[in-house]
């Protein structure tokens, strides 16, 4: 009879239960999303990030870079680990996005209220602008005819023609796809990612567009920036702040 049959087991189930008991522990969360900066971070940085011990850091580390989701490089006596790739950054993005709006907590100092407004106001997410200024980026581009959403997001050719123009180099040979939406935790709407959304990112803090600000993933926008979005974009600086 068909209920007593035995179905076969998913042969994924038992790798996503792997993956998802990865995340399941709150320093190793923790260290994902300060990964999420793009940048490399040693073990004991992220010990003190998480406030935990280097011993404790260093086997947490371990479960992740076995698991795929780090990988590491020695540079003389000091380890450093980063997100593997752009793929276990979106996955990482994606799941706070769902979690933030219930887990938040309100700031318990005026440091974290200031970290935490400026994270929002722009930053990082992994290669590429999230935040207000990655919303405020992606609008005007749409708003110009430059990128499309109606059917996911895509540089029409008009875009393609800015990005050149602007002299931001766009690596169209790799595998990793052009353009992609990836939602904003706290702005809850789309902002570009992809190849396009990490030139545009590089280029930013290349040109000094945009600086890093404190030891996460907080950036605003320089005054340089503010005149560059203006021109090319017709962002009103006001916007941007």
């Amino acid at each position: 009879m068909l209920g007593s049959m035995t179905r076969p087991k998913d042969p994924v189930g038992p790798g996503l239960a792997a993956l998802a008991g990865l995340m399941a522990d709150e320093t190793r969360a923790g260290f994902l999303l300060a990964l999420l900066d793009g940048r490399a971070w040693t073990a004991g940085e992220l010990a003190r990030y998480a406030g935990v011990a280097p011993s404790t850091a260093s086997e947490h580390l371990g479960k992740l870079v076995t698991g795929g989701l780090l990988t590491e490089e020695r540079q003389g006596r000091h380890r450093y680990v980063r997100l593997a790739d752009a793929r276990v950054a979106q996955l990482v993005e994606d799941l706070a996005a769902h979690v933030r709006p219930h887990a938040a907590e309100r700031p318990r100092t005026l440091r974290e209220s200031s970290a935490g407004s400026a994270m929002a106001r722009g930053r990082t997410c992994y290669d590429h602008l999230a935040g207000r200024l990655g919303i405020a980026l992606t609008d005007a581009l749409t708003g110009r005819g430059l990128l499309r959403q109606d059917t996911g997001f895509a540089l029409t050719d008009a875009g393609l023609r800015w990005f050149d123009t602007a002299g931001i180099s766009l690596d169209r040979t790799g595998r990793r796809p052009l353009t992609r939406a990836c939602l904003d935790w706290t702005e809850r709407r789309p902002h570009l990612a992809g190849t396009a959304g990490a030139a545009l990112c590089r280029h930013a803090l290349d040109a000094h567009w945009c600086v890093r600000i404190g030891s996460e993933r907080a950036v605003k926008v320089t005054s340089e920036g503010e005149r560059a979005f203006a021109e090319l974009l017709g962002i009103e600086p006001t916007t941007l702040h």
